[in-house]
């Protein structure tokens, strides 16, 4: 009855734009007259993190179907052999051909001493390959002020034609409780990750593992008629990473799932990767080249689905073009989110393919 009531009553059918495929998609369906302003648009299913200590792994991993690269200087990496690591880095930005990967460098902590020289020194010396610094750790939005800053005096200096972009860790208790603050601390910002380990860490969290389930994180069913109960595993993490979805999101970055450590349990990676994909997570971070092709699979629509928003999105070209206020498809009726949904997905999903063909 309520959906033979919208038939019956054209004025309260779904009005589209003129022409939507050039009409700015977030006005479509964002209500609120504050619009999210997106960041750089990047293929992130899967980001791979190298040591800049262990250089032996650069042409490996440039020649690996990651999305993005991090060499990392921070965690990966032993105090003395750091300023190695960078050297490591700033050599290989430039000798090593890594196609179309997007490249990134994660930098020590604003707490050590190590960072300035790690920003310093790999903006004037790594040329124009790097596209992102990876901040760990980000506490507050002065934080990521604090490094906008530095950056945008070294690109100034050195005349560096592109400007760098930031991905932001969140985790920290800290980081958490002020994420939508850091989240909108600078217009470099392009993605948050969770950091899963150094967030157990700060919050105490009785837990050992990387990213995985806890046996005792879980709820006790009421006894059925014969005295048994079940008991249901939970995600510990459900809430963290929904969050930082949500901060990311109205902010217009890129949500990404962070390290999953036991890199001999695939089963374990595509669990943890599928729920933060159904969250909105747009990838997840590779600690393995076994890891890799996992985060891609989970990461790429399926056929099945990009059919759909193709057949989506040529109902409301046709509905258009034949001066109807709505679409309908297989029975059902399409309101805007979903084809600001199937534009999204047959998007990225071209994207992919072209990356594919390379």
């Amino acid at each position: 009855k309520i959906i033979r009531g919208i038939l019956d009553s054209p004025s309260r059918l779904p009005q589209f734009p003129p022409n939507p495929t050039t009409t700015n998609q977030e006005s479509v369906t964002d209500m609120s007259f504050t619009v999210p302003e997106p960041s750089v648009s990047r293929l992130n299913r899967c980001e791979l993190a190298v040591p800049g200590s262990s250089p032996h792994m650069f042409e490996k991993a440039a020649k690996s179907d990651a999305d993005v690269i991090f060499l990392d200087l921070e965690d990966a990496v032993a105090p003395n052999d750091k300023p190695k690591a960078r050297q490591n880095i700033i050599e290989a930005l430039h000798d090593i051909d890594w196609g179309d990967k997007v490249m990134s460098v994660r930098i020590n902590g604003l707490d050590t001493h190590f960072m300035y020289r790690d920003v310093i020194e790999i903006l004037e010396k790594g040329g124009e390959r790097l596209d992102l610094i990876m901040i760990p750790k980000v506490g507050t939005a002065s934080d990521v002020y604090a490094l906008d800053m530095l950056a945008t005096q070294i690109e100034t200096a050195i005349g560096r034609k592109k400007k760098v972009g930031f991905e932001l860790i969140i985790e920290t208790a800290l980081g958490m409780q002020n994420i939508h603050e850091i989240a909108a601390a600078s217009k470099r910002n392009e993605s948050l990750h969770f950091g899963v380990a150094d967030y157990a860490a700060s919050t105490k969290a009785r837990t050992t593992s990387i990213g995985g389930p806890n046996p005792l994180y879980g709820v006790l069913t009421d006894p059925a008629e014969d005295g048994s109960r079940d008991f249901h595993w939970g995600d510990m993490w459900h809430y963290a990473i929904a969050r930082m979805v949500v901060a990311a999101r109205a902010n217009g970055l890129r949500p990404i799932d962070g390290p999953f450590g036991d890199f001999s349990d695939p089963d374990g990676y595509i669990a943890h990767g599928n729920r933060a994909a159904i969250l909105g997570c747009e990838g997840k971070w590779a600690i393995h080249p076994k890891q890799i092709p996992l985060a891609n699979d989970i990461f790429t629509p399926a056929e099945k689905e990009i059919a759909k928003a193709r057949r989506i999105l040529e109902a409301m070209e046709k509905a258009q073009k034949e001066g109807a206020g709505a679409v309908a498809l297989d029975g059902g009726l399409i309101d805007i989110a979903s084809i600001k949904q199937a534009e999204a997905l047959v998007t990225q999903a071209d994207i992919i393919a072209a990356r594919t063909k390379k």
